[in-house]
């Protein structure tokens, strides 16, 4: 399991959703990704939350995009693990996200956004 520097890819990575540039987030991720997100079940109702595909991930994120032209993230946090990366950051409303990326040979091949639940205080 090759794992990125992981400053450097969440500084990349921020840098390029902050460009709205859905390209070079794809960059980072396998063909075959699965990605889950809450955002997901609401942008595209029919996945239930879930996405299958860069294809599919590049639609969803274009969209997300579109109705949510002043998106903006600011990394709070970068944690590693084994083959794994975690990025805490505040979106442009000011909410906590948690995006748990699983990698293989340097691509991320899983990836899973969580928002804080309301009403609990980050610690």
């Amino acid at each position: 399991m090759s794992l990125p520097e992981p400053l450097a890819f969440s500084a990349a990575w921020v840098a390029a959703w902050n460009a709205h540039d859905v390209d070079a987030v794809l960059a980072h991720f396998h063909d075959d990704v699965v990605f889950t997100s809450p955002t997901a079940a609401r942008v595209v109702p029919a996945s239930g939350g879930v996405v299958r595909g860069k294809d599919a991930l590049r639609a969803y994120w274009t969209e997300g995009l579109r109705l949510m032209p002043d998106l903006h993230f600011t990394v709070e946090r970068v944690y590693a693990g084994v083959g794994v990366l975690v990025l805490t950051y505040r979106n442009q409303a000011g909410g906590l996200v948690d995006e748990v990326l699983v990698f293989s040979e340097g691509l991320v091949v899983e990836g899973h956004a969580a928002q804080l639940v309301a009403g609990e205080s980050p610690r």
